[in-house]
């Protein structure tokens, strides 16, 4: 990996942001003093009950507890947890809520945009990937639980042909857009660094699964895989809970937590080094994401914003996603349950047969690096929200292991989204693409029929026969719809570019283009 410098964060910062440690150091037993002072600071938080059983247990252990609660602020921790369970309305939400669509100013569409402004941003957007400026960085830190997998949901195979993984599509489509930098430039060499932001869980495997597959092309030193923050988890009456009797139950603190991460982690250094203006921030779930789209990072950089976002038409008024709107006159994000039906279901003036409000969030975001340079600002401002969990937990009076069958407690976590009524509107952009090309996320179990990997696997190959037929190529399949399509390979196409090889070819479905022949 690279080597970076340490951004300095200071104390209140940094609390919002608890790491793991590395495992490979090995932890030292406190003295007698420093476990008295630790004792007294989580006494006066009334959190005292975490160091319940420390006399019973091994040095190791109580090296490890001991390190662990050391850099935990139980004062902190009581703080947001009041404010997350108990939230003081501001200003803005003590008034009545207006909500608006976001102004024509601030939006675009690629479903009827003029083709000359998009190229003109696909060009914008792929001179700034040759001059060095653009970044991506990856959401990864989720395991594959729901879909029956502990490993890192960025390692899941949905099945395409290749058999290709998450990270492997995304890592191709990186390597392609270096690949028409250089070709429109002539240059050599031009490098999209990507930052790929784990959890604790995830982050030794996706390091293992990187290596293994000797970063599917990229240069070792371009790949930066870094680590969110964690917190505490807490009982339904604010009580830090223990996972073990040696063992704080730990959560990773959402993927609102990439603002810090992104200071603790160096990962900001790094892009001040590098020379980076221009960053594309997504999730690992969306087989569909056009990684450093240059036509996004054009239409942002083109309007001089300092956050943009992609959008999907909303599919009916009962879809339940998020929408990205004005809220009393500021970008925000509301989520499906806050709108009432008549909000959902009102119709565009304009365009009466389609919704007023249907710009659907689907967490793909531009940044600016002048923006991210003020972090310290107001990263302290994002607030926690409550998650209502069955946490595993170790009774304090007996300690025995609770296994709960009903929620028990909360995990705090924070929203990448709720830094976006923080920026003026003016600053602010919103690009609505379509769903077909864009975005299909994978969440659910096989067999779900709704994002699930069959979804997954289907949406990327009708994507390829679309491609195929817009190249004057034909597509035939006896194997019924489930099968009709065809694999691109991200190496040879990265948004249906350059197939004019296949014109007038007959391919049969399912099948894989891995190369020009």
């Amino acid at each position: 990996m690279a080597a970076v410098v340490k951004d300095t964060v200071n104390s209140p910062l940094e609390r919002l942001n608890i790491t793991s440690k590395d495992e490979g150091v090995q932890p030292k037993e406190p003295s007698a003093e420093e476990l008295k002072s630790l004792r007294e600071k989580y006494a006066q938080s009334d959190q005292e009950q975490v160091l319940t059983f420390y006399d019973e247990l091994s040095t190791p252990e109580r090296a490890s507890l001991y390190e662990r609660l050391s850099t935990i602020d139980p004062d902190y921790i009581n703080q947001i947890t009041r404010k997350a369970l108990n939230p003081t309305p501001t200003a803005d939400e003590e008034e009545e809520v207006k909500l608006e669509p976001l102004p024509e100013s601030a939006t675009a569409s690629i479903l009827d945009s003029k083709r000359e402004d998009i190229e003109a941003w696909y060009s914008l957007g792929l001179d700034l990937v040759v001059k060095g400026q653009v970044a991506v960085v990856l959401m990864a830190g989720g395991q594959g639980t729901r879909l029956g997998s502990s490993a890192p949901k960025g390692c899941f195979d949905i099945q395409l042909p290749s058999h290709k993984s998450l990270f492997q599509i995304q890592a191709e489509r990186i390597w392609k857009v270096q690949k028409l930098a250089e070709e429109k430039s002539g240059k050599k060499n031009i490098v999209v660094p990507w930052y790929v932001m784990t959890s604790g869980p995830t982050r030794e495997p996706t390091e293992k699964f990187f290596q293994e597959h000797d970063f599917f092309g990229l240069g070792k030193d371009d790949v930066l895989i870094f680590e969110q923050g964690i917190l505490p988890c807490v009982s339904n009456e604010g009580k830090i809970l223990l996972e073990t009797k040696s063992k704080v139950a730990v959560a990773p603190d959402g993927n609102g937590g990439i603002y810090q991460a992104l200071l603790t982690s160096n990962v900001r250094t790094d892009m001040r080094k590098r020379g980076i203006q221009h960053i594309h921030a997504y999730c690992v779930d969306n087989c569909l994401v056009k990684v450093a789209d240059p036509v996004f990072l054009g239409f942002a950089a083109s309007k001089d914003v300092d956050i943009a976002t992609k959008v999907v038409r909303k599919r009916s008024a009962k879809e339940s996603v998020g929408l990205i709107l004005l809220k009393n006159g500021k970008p925000d994000v509301v989520e499906y349950s806050e709108i009432d039906s008549n909000t959902a279901e009102a119709k565009d003036p304009r365009q009466p047969d389609i919704l007023k409000f249907r710009a659907a969030n689907i967490v793909n975001h531009y940044y600016s690096f002048r923006f991210l340079e003020t972090i310290e600002e107001w990263v302290h401002k994002l607030p926690h929200h409550v998650a209502r969990k069955k946490i595993p937990h170790v009774d304090i009076d007996n300690g025995q292991t609770i296994k709960p069958e009903k929620p028990n407690g909360i995990k705090l976590e924070q929203f990448v989204f709720d830094v976006f009524p923080m920026v003026a509107l003016d600053k602010f952009a919103c690009m609505e693409v379509k769903r077909e090309d864009e975005f299909s996320p994978l969440k659910n179990a096989k067999g779900t029929g709704e994002d699930d990997q069959d979804t997954s696997k289907r949406d990327i190959l009708d994507q390829g026969k679309r491609w195929i037929q817009s190249a004057g190529g034909l597509v035939v399949s006896e194997d019924g719809p489930d099968n009709a399509g065809v694999e691109i390979s991200p190496l040879v196409s990265y948004g249906g570019e350059g197939l004019a090889f296949l014109k007038d070819n007959t391919i049969k479905a399912p099948a894989v283009v891995e190369k020009e022949d």
